[in-house]
Order: C-alpha cells, then sequence, then structure tokens
C-alpha cells in the first residue's frame, strides 16, 4: 500500500477556470477502466512543458516538443494509459499525428494545438481504433470539475490516484492551482515514467512560464527515484489560464514570490505522491543533501544513496546496516566529477536526528538502537552533510520490497 499517501476528494480538488477535462474507457489495454483522457484549455492559455531526457524518448514526447516549439497556442491535451507509443517506429510517429490530427477534428483546432502523451508498455503500437474511438466519449465527459476522474484515467501501475488543489489570495484575487500526476516504478531524473499535469488559474507570460517550469521540475519531479530508471514518456506540464484577473510577466510582479512557492508545493506534492506510490513501497525515505559546492553535486550524491539496491533493500528490512549509505556517497563521483576530491573526514551523516558518522567513520555517540528507532518508522529522513559549500537540496525515494519484484515480473500480464 502507499506510505502515507493522501486520499484525494473530489470536493477538494478546485476546478480551474478556462480548463475543462474529460475522460473515456477505451480499453486500450485493459476493459472497464478509464484509460483516455482529455483536457481542453480556452483561448489565452500558455502552456509550457518539460520531458525525459532519455535519448530513446517515445513518439508523443517528440511531437509534444515540436508543437510547443511551433507558436501554435495550446488547446487541448491528449493522454492515453496501457500503451507507450514508445519504441515503435515511424508507426509511433503518425499514430502520434493521427491521434492530434482526430483531437483537432473534434475541437476545430489545428493539430499543433494538441499535445499527445502516452504511458504504458513499451515497444507495443497503439490500438488505434480503440483510442480514436474513445476520443469523442471523452469529449462529452468534458468538465471543469473532473479532477479527480482525470488523475484516475492515467494511472498505470498506480495504487492510487494522485492530486492536489490549493488556493490563495493575491492582490485580493483568490487564485487557484490544481494539479494531477501519475507513477509508481521506472521513476528517476531526467525525469521518471510520470506525467504531471499542474493548472492555475493566474496568467503567466510564456517565457517566464517556460523559466519556471524548468525551475520548479528541477527541484520536483527531477528530484525523485523509486528505482533508477529513466523512462522514455516522462513529461511534467504546467498551464496557466489568466481566468482569475492575476498575472505575472516578470519575478519582480507584485505577490509573484508567494504564487512561486505555492506552484512549487503543489508539484512537489505531486512528485513525492509518486514515491509514496511507489511500486512495492513501505517506506518513504527524504534525503537532504547540505554544504555542496553546487546543485549537481548535491543531486549526485542524494541520489547515489537514493536508487542504492543495498540501501534501498536494507530500509525495506528496517535493518540500521548504514555503512551502506556512505559507500553510496562515496562512490557519487561517478555522476559529479567535482566530488572526486570529496574529503570524506568532513562529512556528518544523520539518520533523523541522530549522529550516525562523523570525522570519517562511526560516530561515537551512535548507538545502533537508535538507529533502529529511526528504521522502524515509515517515514525516515537522511541528513547528509558535506561542509565543503553552500548548496543544499532534498531528494525522495522509496524502499525495495519483494512486493517491487513481483509487479515488474507480472507486469505484461
Amino acid at each position: 500500500m502507499p506510505v502515507n499517501l493522501p486520499s484525494i476528494e473530489s470536493i477538494a480538488l478546485q476546478p480551474v477556470n478556462g480548463i475543462r477535462l474529460g475522460w473515456a474507457e477505451g480499453g486500450i489495454k485493459k476493459t472497464n477502466r478509464k484509460d483516455v483522457l482529455l483536457i481542453e484549455l480556452e483561448e489565452g492559455c500558455t502552456v509550457s512543458g518539460i520531458f525525459t531526457q532519455n535519448r530513446f524518448c517515445a513518439a508523443p514526447v517528440t511531437l509534444c516538443r515540436k508543437h510547443l516549439k511551433s507558436g501554435q497556442a495550446i488547446r487541448a491535451l491528449v493522454v492515453n494509459t496501457g500503451c507507450a507509443n514508445a519504441g515503435t517506429g515511424d508507426k509511433g510517429m503518425q499514430d502520434a499525428v493521427s491521434t492530434c490530427l482526430s483531437v483537432a477534428e473534434l475541437f476545430n483546432i489545428p493539430a499543433e494545438s494538441v499535445l499527445p502523451f502516452s504511458t504504458g508498455v513499451i515497444l507495443e503500437h497503439l490500438p488505434m481504433d480503440k483510442l480514436l474511438a474513445a476520443l469523442p466519449k471523452a469529449k462529452e465527459n468534458l468538465k471543469a470539475d473532473n479532477w479527480a476522474d482525470a488523475a484516475r484515467a492515467i494511472m498505470t501501475t498506480d495504487v492510487a490516484p494522485k492530486a492536489v488543489s490549493s488556493t490563495l489570495d493575491i492582490a485580493g484575487k483568490n487564485v487557484v492551482i490544481t494539479g494531477i500526476s501519475k507513477g509508481a516504478g521506472m521513476i528517476h531524473p531526467n525525469m521518471a515514467t510520470m506525467l504531471g499535469y499542474l493548472a492555475t488559474d493566474a496568467g503567466i507570460a510564456q517565457p517566464l512560464l517556460d523559466e519556471i517550469t524548468r525551475e520548479i521540475g528541477d527541484l520536483s519531479f527531477n528530484c525523485i527515484s523509486v528505482d533508477g530508471d529513466t523512462s522514455t514518456n516522462d513529461s511534467f506540464i504546467v498551464m496557466a489560464s489568466g481566468k482569475s484577473g492575476v498575472s505575472f510577466s516578470s519575478k519582480e510582479d507584485e505577490g509573484f514570490d508567494a504564487f512561486y512557492q505555492s506552484l512549487l508545493k503543489s508539484a512537489q506534492s505531486l512528485a513525492q505522491a509518486i514515491v509514496r506510490d511507489g511500486e512495492g513501497a513501505t517506506k518513504f525515505m527524504s534525503i537532504t543533501i547540505e554544504g555542496a559546492l553546487s546543485r549537481q553535486e548535491a543531486k549526485a550524491v542524494g541520489f547515489a544513496i537514493g536508487k542504492s539496491p543495498l540501501v534501498k533493500t536494507a530500509f525495506f528490512a528496517s535493518d540500521p546496516n548504514l555503512g551502506r549509505i556512505l559507500a553510496a556517497i562515496g562512490y557519487a563521483s561517478r555522476e559529479c566529477e567535482s566530488l572526486e576530491d570529496l574529503d570524506t573526514n568532513t562529512i556528518a551523516l544523520y539518520l533523523g536526528d541522530t549522529l550516525v558518522a562523523e570525522n570519517g567513520g562511526r560516530a561515537a555517540s551512535y548507538q545502533e538502537s537508535d538507529g533502529q528507532n529511526v528504521m522502524n518508522e515509515a517515514e525516515i529522513d537522511i541528513t547528509v552533510k558535506l561542509n565543503r559549500g553552500s548548496e543544499s537540496i532534498t531528494v525522495w525515494t522509496c524502499d525495495f520490497s519483494y512486493e517491487y519484484v513481483r509487479i515488474n515480473a507480472d507486469y505484461r500480464t
């Protein structure tokens, strides 16, 4: 079961004025489940996105990048689960284009105004007859308050839907931020087998939206790992309708800082929800790296720990075999050359509030019973103080359990 993942209630997910969502049961992989999602955007919306850096990226990712660069205003998004349309060659691209053309015809918009997304099994072709037949049904279901159903429509191996919603007051006007995400396995930057959609009724100028989407993605979806595998289909999209009457064109605009922090918090909540629902997860770990020379250094150390099978299995067993963490820190230089001169004698390692290691070895004050008490918890904080700079970052990961192996062994059956 997911680790302390909040349940979502439809009534708590605020509609975003200017955006409607509709779902359908297309039978893409399984019958009687929501697996096709349409998102309709009114004129005037701005949209930005970041995507997987896997070189074997899926056809929809390639097409999304092209359409975002086309200069056409984005008016619709289409998502299917059950088939990733990755590793599908020319036919995969033709299918992605055909999907956009069909959505464009439904809404009477240019095909370049449609962004396509797919998630599911790699190396299989989309069942286009099922997908295209589902699109009119999804359009019929379009509603502004369909966020909860939308969260369910994009799930694959997820145990639970993931959504977040908040409001804030800016200059006396109410601004809404609502979003959904999916993902449970093949999770590691940049980015993960994840889809994330975050919408707001604030107006955000395109250059500013592009900038903050990259920044927020780097501090949220690019800070999570379940199993160290980077997917072919990762996508994080931010949509701004401007219907609230609040708009931003610069980071210096009044109220922007509060808005930015709320948007970042929402993205981080969606990203953490993916880790909490990691395949077979029983533990949720927050790994904070302090005192690095750069963010790259901090992430390299954090992910060396967070994707280590030996660390993750120890946490599953609630075994304070914490030397595995030191070993992971020690080989982080494989991902960041500047760590090659890391002085291990300056490092301090904490498990929760318990000092575990310092001065190159076990802390004199450390008792294994203290470590055991922390390891028994479902949520665990790990802090590594490198003491060589001023940069810090937190990454989130989960443990490896027997269930993880079972889920992935049975994935296609």
